[in-house]
């Protein structure tokens, strides 16, 4: 599908905290610049027709104040929308509200940087993954516009489920995992509690024991 060390290489991934009404937040934050226009780049991430392409089949309406929802995962309302340069959205699922904010910025003219928050309150299932619960997912996403935006293409989600079980696919989220762990530290989670964290959620999505 794709170079996994270029691809891992080329997302900078970082962690923070934020102030909420209901209290202090978590935000996780990954970034990738694209060869690609602002006005492309925006079409591929709010375009419903565009966007189970790279990432999965979404519903409802995609605009201020619209209700969606993406296939097997999160659903939402746009909360702000500001074409072509960023939108805000709830990112419900499971019962638990986080919130996910898309910036693009043109690094040139034919490339983007493309940028996402993904703000979520500390709970037992940030204790127990740490930003990797998110990270990980995120990082496949990314993964998946990059191949898009670099080959016109679509992702085939058979295939993609394949390659997630692919000698490749568990480097790719074992090395995913490992940044979330140094992402995390860097922002001041002690190293024994962020490597527990990144160990259980790289085990969660490769089925490996995490180390004791």
């Amino acid at each position: 599908m794709i170079d996994v060390t270029h691809q891992i290489s080329a997302v900078r991934r970082q962690v923070g905290s934020r102030v909420l009404e209901a209290g202090e937040a978590r935000v996780v934050t990954l970034s990738q610049t694209y060869d690609a226009t602002v006005e492309d780049l925006w079409g591929a991430c709010t375009n419903a027709e565009r966007i189970p392409r790279w990432f999965a089949p979404v519903s409802g309406e995609l605009r201020l104040g619209g209700r969606y929802q993406v296939e097997g995962n999160a659903g939402g309302t746009v909360e702000r929308c500001d074409p072509p340069q960023s939108f805000a959205a709830t990112w419900e699922y499971g019962g638990q509200v986080s919130w996910i904010e898309v910036r693009l910025t043109a690094v040139t003219q034919e490339t983007t940087r493309f940028e996402l928050d993904h703000i979520a309150h500390v709970d037992e299932r940030w204790e127990e993954f740490g930003p990797g619960a998110v990270g990980v997912g995120w990082d496949l996403g990314l993964m998946g516009l990059a191949t898009h935006l670099s080959s016109g293409g679509s992702l085939d989600p058979k295939e993609s489920m394949a390659w997630l079980g692919s000698e490749e696919g568990r480097r790719f989220v074992t090395l995913s995992s490992e940044g979330w762990y140094e992402a995390s530290v860097a922002a001041g989670t002690a190293e024994a509690a962020a490597r527990g964290a990144a160990d259980r959620t790289t085990a969660a999505y490769t089925g490996a024991a995490p180390a004791e």
